[in-house]
């Protein structure tokens, strides 16, 4: 045995021992939870202007506390960059995690002393109970990448501010940092390709065990590594490889192409981040879903997806949902967000333990004609019949045509990027559109009432939604393509790079 893997042994054991007793007892879990952010935040500016010393329930917090996004936080987070104190959470931020938005612009999400742990702690927390779970700690021996955005910060009234990946590499301890790559310098690069290519200098000859990172840029590595190695697949590279984490997207369509890459099937480790906070992870190897994150920091609401757009829309604590339902998440937190629409929707999968899947984001879907399809089903429609059919996509997203040039009723465009384009790529969309109306009752309703006709695949270029990314400036990091929107403007800039 290895020695981190030795001496981390009885403290990753605590911590599965730690997870199993809070999820035995989530909803205990949170009403901790909001009771202690409740009473820590009742002296700041937004306690005192919404009654938190009068809050003794979370009924009354509902009454207290309308349900907000980033637009309506963000007079708050303005006291704040002119140098006040005390405003959301007490004292002022340690940081702010920069992040853009698609109606907002540059948000900045504060992060404090009190919610630094659930970011780095949990993603710790995560891989340590993979350890204890599985008996494999062997990635603790060698070394480990973790493809994220830049480590440096600057100042907003004094406050350090980046990319959350890059604050969160701040708190790497030492012990782990020198398992750690790539180097400080090569993460600060800012251009993709260039830090990709000296990503692989300082890896190549490395004895990598995990790798971490959101899945189509980690296939990019490992594509560049093949390239410049010879090699036939990752494992001839790294033969000691045997984690591969990851969050943010769905990894399923990526899986075949992914494993195929590596040349085998590996264990991984499944996280839900964001800049708002550590979500969930995966707690159970193999499970489906992942454990709601619920003794950190966050007191979790839930909103039936279709409702968030209300003025008042129902909103439910944990003890009160139910499963198979599509809710919009919302947090409150110990960095100062409150009734905070992350922009995220879910279903839970299980109540004991509470697992969830990430279903989608709530501004992207596609209701053109009022069907609501929402990531989930392109995805889950995409992975059958790809599955059936054998073959592999390396990305694709979903846009409505509504006035088709070539004239004849809409339709849902579906631009794909094939390894290979199918030979009989119109009985794959037929077999697509079947799955679709299995998927979603409003679809099916439309198609049979004539008024949508069935779906139309589009096939790409090569790399086509990399250099659509490129041309973005989200090449890289932590940038996803969203897998459907409700406009044209991704599907137009897509027309580029039709194969």
């Amino acid at each position: 045995m290895g020695l981190k893997k030795h001496l981390i042994k009885p403290f990753a054991s605590k911590i599965a021992r730690d997870i199993n007793r809070w999820a035995s007892d989530a909803v205990s879990a949170q009403e901790k939870v909001f009771q202690n952010l409740i009473q820590s935040a009742r002296k700041t500016a937004f306690g005192k202007e919404h009654g938190f010393d009068k809050i003794n329930s979370y009924e009354a917090f509902k009454n207290q506390v309308p349900i907000r996004d980033y637009e309506g936080i963000r007079p708050y987070i303005e006291r704040i960059k002119e140098g006040e104190k005390n405003v959301l959470w007490k004292g002022v931020p340690m940081y702010f995690a920069k992040t853009s938005g698609t109606t907002s612009g540059v948000k900045y999400i504060p992060l404090t002393k009190e919610s630094i742990p659930n970011h780095f702690g949990s993603a710790r927390n995560a891989l340590f109970n993979y350890y204890a779970r599985t008996g494999d700690g062997s990635f603790l021996d060698g070394k480990m990448i973790f493809l994220s955005g830049s480590p440096k910060l600057t100042k907003t009234a004094g406050i350090n501010t980046g990319r959350l990946s890059g604050i969160v590499n701040h708190q790497v301890p030492g012990w782990l940092r020198t398992n750690q790559l790539p180097s400080y310098e090569t993460n600060c690069i800012e251009d993709w390709e260039e830090k990709l290519e000296r990503i692989i200098d300082e890896t190549i000859d490395q004895d990598m065990r995990l790798i971490s990172g959101i899945p189509p840029w980690v296939q990019m590595y490992y594509e560049r590594l093949l390239e410049r190695t010879g090699k036939q697949t990752i494992m001839e590279i790294f033969p000691n490889y045997s984690v591969f984490a990851y969050g943010g997207v769905n990894f399923e369509p990526y899986r075949a192409k992914l494993e195929e890459l590596v040349g085998q099937s590996l264990n991984s480790v499944e996280t839900f981040p964001a800049s708002e906070g550590f979500i969930a992870f995966q707690d159970a190897f193999p499970h489906q879903g992942l454990l709601l994150n619920a003794n950190s920091g966050i007191f979790f609401e839930f909103i039936p997806a279709e409702e968030i757009f209300k003025d008042n829309p129902t909103r439910y604590s944990l003890k009160e949902i139910e499963l198979g339902v599509n809710y919009a998440l919302i947090i409150n937190n110990n960095a100062g967000l409150w009734g905070y629409n992350i922009g995220d929707t879910i279903k839970f999968v299980s109540k004991n333990p509470y697992r969830l899947i990430v279903t989608g984001r709530v501004k992207h879907f596609i209701s053109a004609f009022g069907e609501h399809v929402i990531g989930k089903e392109v995805e889950e429609a995409m992975l059958k019949i790809a599955d059936q059919e054998n073959i592999k996509i390396t990305e694709f997203t979903v846009a409505p045509q509504i006035s088709p040039p070539e004239g004849g009723l809409p339709y849902h465009e579906w631009f794909v990027e094939f390894d290979e384009v199918p030979f009989g790529l119109e009985t794959f969309a037929s077999k697509l559109d079947s799955e679709m109306v299995n998927q979603n009752i409003y679809y099916e309703d439309l198609i049979d009432g004539g008024i949508l006709r069935p779906l139309k695949i589009t096939p790409l270029q090569k790399n086509a939604f990399r250099q659509y990314m490129k041309t973005q400036g989200k090449l890289g990091g932590q940038n996803k393509v969203p897998r459907l929107s409700n406009d044209r403007k991704i599907a137009d800039a897509l027309k580029n790079y039709v194969r």
